[in-house]
């Protein structure tokens, strides 16, 4: 394998695939369970169900006005993960392009790896199911190490596993933890405009934005060269 292959390293939820509908139905289920009936987030909660399944769980016993502590937040989380593993692509999908993208890139030589927030058995299972496993030849999950992004160390260990190095690598990412975590890495990020924030990632400052797929492997060229 190439010591110097050039790498790109994806974020998974918000930028590969669209998750959000699930997460805040899993959220929802929490808060069903506990006896605050109907849809307590809801679309207006996309960029929190981003954030993960705590933020979900704080935003929303605070729309419910329900005192809440840090130990209720880490009572609810595993009722939480469980219900979404019931029901984790009922309504995900990958965004327009983007597995011809991957498979652009993998076919002009370029290594690929996920790096994502999401535990790393969902995320595993996430791609199984999104039939894109093969796609990817490294998978690194917020559990994966002790230490999750915008630590470095897991965006590290993503390219390494994947057969690249640091240096000839980038992220693709739709949030300001995936920035953050370029800025700590040392690496160019392309944020997306199509994601939970939309444009308004741009006040981010990347190297660059990505408005669709189709533009990838233009873009990914220009920033590894």
């Amino acid at each position: 394998m190439q010591a110097d292959r050039r790498t790109v390293v994806f974020d998974l939820d918000g930028t590969l695939a669209d998750t959000s509908v699930d997460l805040l139905a899993a959220a929802n289920a929490c808060f069903d369970a506990l006896g605050h009936g109907g849809a307590v987030l809801d679309a207006r909660d996309t960029l929190t169900a981003f954030h993960g399944g705590r933020a979900m769980l704080r935003a929303g016993f605070d729309r419910l006005g329900v005192a809440w502590s840090e130990e209720d937040i880490s009572r609810e989380y595993p009722r939480l993960l469980a219900a979404y593993a019931e029901g984790i692509d009922t309504h995900t999908r990958l965004y327009d392009g983007a597995v011809a993208a991957v498979q652009a890139l993998r076919g002009a030589g370029y290594a690929t790896a996920i790096c994502t927030n999401k535990p790393e058995a969902l995320a595993v299972e996430l791609v199984r199911r999104l039939g894109i496993t093969d796609l990817f030849g490294a998978l690194v999950g917020a559990d994966t190490l002790p230490t999750r992004k915008p630590d470095p160390a897991p965006y590290v260990a993503a390219v390494t596993r994947a057969g690249g190095v640091v240096a000839r690598s980038m992220l693709i990412g739709d949030t300001e933890t995936d920035r953050k975590t370029g800025l700590a890495v040392g690496v160019p990020v392309a944020l997306v405009t199509f994601g939970p924030e939309g444009a308004g990632v741009a006040r981010l400052s990347p190297e660059a934005l990505l408005d669709h797929y189709d533009d990838l492997h233009g873009l990914v060229e220009r920033l590894l060269g």
